[in-house]
């Protein structure tokens, strides 16, 4: 029984959580077609992104500066994620994997929407399961609420009958960012991009094809 609501449930937040993606993550379909022009920050009617002070998975104090000269490629999300969250970060570490030594020019980062429970033992142990250079990050719930306005990241607890409270779900916006060495949003990709897809948008950004 609780098997099912949990499945349930997971689709219901999958569901509710593309629908808040999608109202952004439009312009992005461009990137799934042959066309040569790539969406850009021009192409959305927000900015995503900013500072932020959190805590890696080694109890390290970062901040968003820490990752100046790099691409990143943010992904807020939580370790006890059914599925949409792994399908992210399993997708990130294909398509880093795809671009071969290319990849040391972005750095993955996992940023948690459930501090209460991703510490950073906790962190450490899952973000290793999907790349060696993913970082997690957390911290107090008013950092992580900071770094997620931010991202307009909506995130919410839903409580599932007859378990322990302590045993939620959170819902969450699925997207994958990926910010310039300045710091600056440059594009983002919706949940169900294909690593292939990411990958060769990557390798167009960093070798300085799409603006």
């Amino acid at each position: 029984m609780i098997g099912n609501v949990r499945r349930v449930a997971s689709a219901v937040l999958l569901a509710l959580s593309l629908s808040w993606a999608w109202t952004f993550a439009a312009p992005v379909a461009v990137a799934h077609s042959p066309k040569p022009d790539t969406p850009s920050a021009k192409d959305f009617p927000i900015s995503f992104g900013g500072p932020f002070s959190l805590i890696d998975h080694d109890s390290q104090a970062r901040s968003d500066r820490d990752y100046r000269g790099r691409f990143l490629l943010v992904y807020f999300g939580y370790s006890m994620c059914p599925d949409i969250c792994p399908t992210g970060l399993q997708t990130i570490g294909v398509a880093l994997d795809l671009m071969g030594e290319a990849a040391a020019k972005v750095q993955p980062i996992f940023i948690s929407v459930d501090p209460d429970r991703d510490r950073p033992d906790a962190l450490k142990r899952y973000v290793s399961q999907f790349h060696p250079r993913l970082i997690g990050l957390t911290g107090s719930e008013s950092q992580v609420r900071e770094a997620a306005r931010a991202y307009h990241i909506y995130r919410g607890k839903v409580a599932l009958p007859d378990t322990p409270k302590e045993e939620y779900l959170v819902t969450h916006t699925p997207l994958t960012f990926l910010m310039g060495p300045d710091g600056k949003f440059v594009t983002l990709f919706p949940h169900g991009t294909d690593a292939e897809v990411m990958a060769k948008v990557l390798r167009r950004y960093l070798s300085g094809g799409a603006s």
